[in-house]
């Protein structure tokens, strides 16, 4: 066998190795080797999101989805269906302004305008309008910065 074939040949065996020293507890959301869904917020949670430029926000739980903004303080609520992936949860519903999909994601998050820190991103699509948020729930609230 020449040199290079044998060097393509150990290829193979040195990624398997590599891919061998990480165990499961290392894994991260969206681990390819991870098949279960994220579970870092339980069904019955409700989670609260905000986001500024322009500002919205509103609540999303076994009541369905509330979506909220300065013209219209109490906000529209609609039935939401629930989607756990590996990194993250999803809710879909369809708001007057479109069909409307919050994606939460486990990652620290700052609103730009206060010193809260949230432990979720969110990210709200009402038809091809996507805003970009923060959101926290009672297990892992927002915290003010200091």
């Amino acid at each position: 066998m020449s040199r290079p074939s044998l060097c393509l040949s150990a290829l193979p065996l040195a990624l398997l190795a590599v891919a061998a020293c990480h165990s499961p507890a290392e894994r991260v959301p969206g681990d390819a080797k991870d098949h279960h869904p994220w579970n870092g917020i339980a069904a019955g949670e409700t989670v609260r999101f905000l986001g500024t430029e322009p500002f919205w926000g509103g609540s999303v739980g076994p009541e369905g989805l509330t979506y909220t903004t300065p013209g219209n303080e109490k906000g529209e609520t609609v039935p939401a269906s629930r989607f756990a992936g590996r990194g993250g949860v999803s809710f879909s519903g369809t708001l007057a302004a479109g069909a409307a999909t919050l994606v939460v994601t486990p990652a620290p998050c700052s609103d730009g305008m206060s010193d809260a820190h949230y432990p979720f991103i969110v990210t709200l699509q009402i038809g091809s309008e996507t805003r970009n948020g923060c959101g926290w729930t009672d297990r892992r609230p927002r915290s003010s910065g200091g």
